[in-house]
């Protein structure tokens, strides 16, 4: 028979009424008898007798975990008691779950026989769901450190200097080889790995974190027990404080490949600019679900921030991304987010606080997600790589200016080589015509169609000419003289070509720029330049300027010019107020038969041939010029007084008298068969005898096999097989005292210089006809 509610509990009823935890009475076959207010508290009833009546009808559902009562019963039978049962419950009233711990013992007669039991129930829920809460932030820290390169760790420093590490990653396993547990179990571990050399200065760091809050950063070396030597960079800072000292949190990060690499490139200066800077990245923390974002000190001040000048939410980032590049940015994030990359990537640019534009790498990982595999925790860094980006952007422009200046040059060979060949048949037709002229005699009927052929070879020769100029192969006559007379030479034949309504301005210095030039080069640059302004006007009436000062070109200009040398130069303007150029034409303006002229109006070859000569007087030119605003060519030559010393010019030689041609034996080298033919026709003409040959090959070969003596060799230069140089030094072992002329398309420094070392007595350029080169020839032999 149970007792009733008010049966008396002994000399304790009074403190089992007022106990603050749970306690209660329940008989040998479990059923319980009595309980105190704090228990019937605990289970959301009224009275004591209302528990009692539900809780022995409906016992089954307090515990939440299946089996837990009967594994209570089970160690109450066995042991007499039970402590520390602690245990998930529902509340009987409402059913919230609780955690509850319970106590109980088995009390007995003198003979032991068992009477009821007796024990207590405490509530322990608000502290149970805090050590779970801990557990699971201590978990998402591990997490989000797994993630990080290095060792993460949360350490307590005492003021006395005793560290006690709360929080170490399992990065510290790959830089010492112990893990977490052990430095958490002896805080000195670290310390006894450092490098003898480098534990000094650790030391004057411990001492500063022991005198206050303080941020560190540095690099240093630790040794290992088998001896290998590492490089760690720690940073650390203050968190919070207490009575007790500080609570510090900080990341070391293995950079032994960094360093070793460093020091291999410390060999090479080139490639050591080329070393990256490990250290300024900056961490941010999104909560996707809510928006927010922690964004670390060294991002705000990436940025030009302080704390507070900007939110931390993802838009506030977002909405200073460069418009251009928000698409990508938010296609690479998404693509994370789906799981086809496995961690997001982007470049981008981020406004700054004072309105300039930086380009950030930015990295992440999400590394929380809802059950339905959303993301809603995605953690990284930003690294400025504004520099990185600036280089590349040079380096495309320098690349751009190299392919620009490799396809003139590859141009120009190709039109010098063409023009080269085209030249000899040139001079085959002219000397042909003017054999064919005297042999048919003044009064034929066939000369005045003789003449016009003529004219229009001699047209071509002067295209070719161009051409040569252009590809920088024609020889030049430099001379140190001032610019002034040789411009008003030109402008006065240019007055009397130009178009109506076409007006022409100068402004010329009476002063002598000095310059050291070719005159008639120099002056076909002003008559095409000044061509090519009132051909720009159309038709249009207009306004041709053209001007000459000194300016100093200081280095950043010369440059921006095309590398030269800075320094004092004459610039030569010519300026028109024709309809401009877009930035295509601009860019092609010096490509040869490059031309926005209807077909038939022009050659493309004019600004080319400027180009060709400017370059080979070492000079520079530079355009101005956009649709609707005319164009401004600007000429730098460089002053003679900042040339260096000028070499002393060549005296002309006297021009040899003209004697008798018989009996003088010429031999006369050229693979051109037409030229061959023409000159040995020519030369035999004039009285001497000729030996021709098509090749060096071919002479060497009649040499060796005769001994009838020669005059004089004339060998071209620019021949398949063996060139003249190399026929003349085969000529001077079988022949030592052979008087030898090579002829060239292209008289080089380089060319006269083999020459001479070859025993060549004299280096000819093509002769502008057949009858030149007689005469040539004839001063050789009598010299």
């Amino acid at each position: 028979m149970m007792p009733s509610p008010s049966a008396p509990l002994g000399d304790f009823s009074t403190l089992f009424n007022f106990l603050p935890i749970g306690a209660y009475r329940s008989s040998s076959e479990g059923v319980m008898l009595r309980a105190n207010p704090a228990l019937v508290k605990l289970n959301g009833y009224a009275s004591e007798a209302a528990m009692l009546e539900n809780v022995n009808r409906i016992s089954s559902d307090w515990y939440v975990m299946p089996g837990r009562r009967g594994e209570f019963r089970r160690r109450l039978e066995r042991d007499g008691f039970v402590q520390g049962f602690v245990s998930e419950v529902l509340r009987h009233q409402g059913g919230q779950h609780l955690w509850v711990s319970e106590n109980a013992h088995a009390v007995r007669d003198a003979g032991g026989q068992l009477l009821y039991y007796e024990g207590t129930v405490e509530d322990i829920t608000e502290g149970t769901l805090a050590q779970l809460a801990l557990r699971q932030s201590e978990e998402q820290l591990r997490l989000i450190t797994s993630q990080m390169p290095g060792m993460v760790f949360v350490v307590h420093v005492t003021s006395a200097g005793q560290r006690s590490y709360r929080f170490v990653s399992s990065g510290v396993r790959d830089i010492y080889g112990f893990g977490p547990e052990d430095l958490m179990r002896d805080p000195l571990l670290i310390a006894r790995h450092r490098h003898p050399e480098d534990a000094s200065r650790i030391e004057e760091d411990m001492q500063k974190i022991n005198q206050g809050p303080v941020e560190l950063g540095g690099e240093f070396r630790i040794v290992l027990p088998d001896g290998q030597i590492k490089w760690v960079f720690r940073r650390s800072c203050t968190v919070s404080s207490d009575a007790d000292g500080f609570l510090r949190v900080g990341v070391l990060l293995d950079i032994t490949e960094r360093k070793a690499a460093e020091a291999a490139l410390r060999e090479n200066e080139a490639l050591w600019k080329l070393a990256l800077e490990s250290a300024g990245d900056g961490v941010w923390d999104w909560n996707i679900a809510t928006g927010e974002e922690f964004f670390s000190s060294r991002i705000l001040a990436m940025f030009g921030f302080a704390e507070g000048e900007i939110t931390h939410l993802a838009e506030a980032l977002d909405n200073r991304t460069h418009p251009d590049d928000v698409a990508q940015m938010l296609a690479d994030r998404q693509a994370h987010f789906d799981g086809h990359t496995p961690v997001y990537r982007n470049e981008h640019r981020v406004r700054c606080k004072d309105g300039s534009w930086k380009w950030v790498l930015s990295r992440g990982m999400v590394i929380a997600r809802d059950a339905a595999g959303a993301p809603l925790r995605m953690v990284g860094t930003h690294t400025d790589i504004t520099e990185l980006k600036q280089a590349e952007a040079q380096q495309r422009l320098l690349e751009a200016q190299l392919r620009e200046s490799q396809k003139m040059e590859a141009i120009g060979t190709l039109a010098g080589g063409v023009a080269h060949d085209f030249n000899n048949l040139l001079a085959a037709i002219l000397g042909n015509l003017a054999l064919a002229r005297e042999d048919v005699g003044p009064d034929h009927l066939a000369q005045e169609s003789l003449q016009e052929i003529s004219r229009a070879a001699i047209r071509a020769r002067q295209l070719v000419q161009q051409i040569l100029t252009f590809s920088r192969r024609q020889t030049q006559a430099m001379q140190l003289q001032p610019l002034t007379p040789l411009l008003l030479e030109a402008l006065g034949l240019l007055r009397s070509l130009l178009p109506a309504g076409v007006r022409m301005d100068t402004r010329l210095p009476e002063a002598s720029l000095l310059v050291l030039a070719d005159a008639t080069q120099v002056q076909q640059v002003l008559i095409n330049l000044c061509t090519n302004a009132w051909q720009a006007l159309e038709g249009r009436p207009g306004d041709i300027f053209v001007a000459l000062e000194a300016r100093q070109v200081d280095a950043a200009q010369a440059l921006q010019l095309g590398d030269l040398p800075p320094g004092a130069y004459a610039c030569l303007s010519v300026t028109d107020d024709g309809p401009g150029m877009s930035a295509e034409t601009r860019r092609r303006l010096f490509e040869p038969f490059f031309t926005t002229k209807p077909p038939g109006a022009g050659t493309g070859l004019g600004l080319a041939v400027v180009h060709g000569i400017v370059k080979a007087h070492r000079g520079a030119i530079a355009v101005h010029s956009r649709p609707g605003a005319g164009t401004r060519f600007d000429i730098y030559l460089p002053l003679a007084g900042e040339t260096g010393t000028l070499q002393p010019e060549r005296a002309p030689a006297p021009e040899a008298p003209v004697s008798e041609a018989s009996g003088r034996h010429v031999v006369y080298i050229d693979d051109y068969e037409a030229l061959v033919f023409l000159v040995g026709r020519l030369l035999r003409k004039q009285g001497f005898r000729v030996s021709t040959f098509e090749s060096g090959e071919a002479a060497l070969d009649w040499l060796r096999t005769h001994d009838e003596p020669v005059d004089l060799v004339v060998t071209d230069q620019n021949m398949p097989g063996l060139s003249g140089v190399d026929v003349a030094r085969a000529i001077r072992r079988l022949r030592p005292g052979q008087r030898i002329a090579i002829v060239s398309g292209h008289v080089s420094d380089e060319l006269l210089a083999e020459a001479a070392a070859a025993g060549v007595n004299e280096v000819l350029g093509k002769q502008d006809s057949m009858e030149a080169l007689g005469a040539a020839i004839r001063q050789l032999l009598e010299a």
